[in-house]
């Protein structure tokens, strides 16, 4: 495989973004210390990815970091009464950290209220004048077919 067909094969950017097998991350590592143009390309790349992601990055609210900060806490307190063989392995194990929400509210915007509110109320509205002219017709309905009655009787 060529310089350019192993550049162009974006085995790089994955190998950054971490989604790489073990046999992948040797290929790279291998060609990255062979070839200073894929070593440099690799450079790029990265300041680029880097770039990328400190420009759409977003700080969390610090409520948010005192609820990961006491969870993990916790874990660490839970971690700890557990061997030391227990505690590489579940390291190795969790990469991520679980937020959990005890919330059982779904939260809405407060300008959606009004519009829930309004939707509610003109359904209700739509419903009544529904059934009004609903039997409004059957009545008139009712009505016709009597006068049809009565002019055959004339006739």
């Amino acid at each position: 495989m060529g310089t350019n067909d192993f550049i162009e094969s974006g085995i790089l950017e994955a190998h950054l973004l971490g989604l790489t097998n073990e046999d992948e991350k040797e290929l790279v590592k291998q060609m990255v210390e062979e070839n200073q143009e894929v070593k440099e390309h690799l450079v790029d790349i990265e300041s680029d990815i880097t770039r990328y992601f400190n420009g759409a990055a977003v700080t969390p609210p610090s409520a948010l970091r005192e609820i990961i900060h006491l969870r993990s806490n916790q874990e660490n307190f839970r971690k700890e009464k557990h061997t030391f063989k227990k505690k590489a392995e579940e390291d190795q194990n969790t990469r991520f950290l679980d937020v959990e929400v005890n919330d059982t509210h779904i939260k809405v915007h407060k300008f959606w209220r009004p519009a829930f509110i309004a939707v509610f109320i003109l359904s209700k509205i739509f419903l009544i004048a529904g059934l009004y002219y609903y039997f409004k017709t059957v009545n008139q309905e009712e009505q016709i077919q009597k006068l049809k009655t009565e002019i055959q009787q004339v006739k």
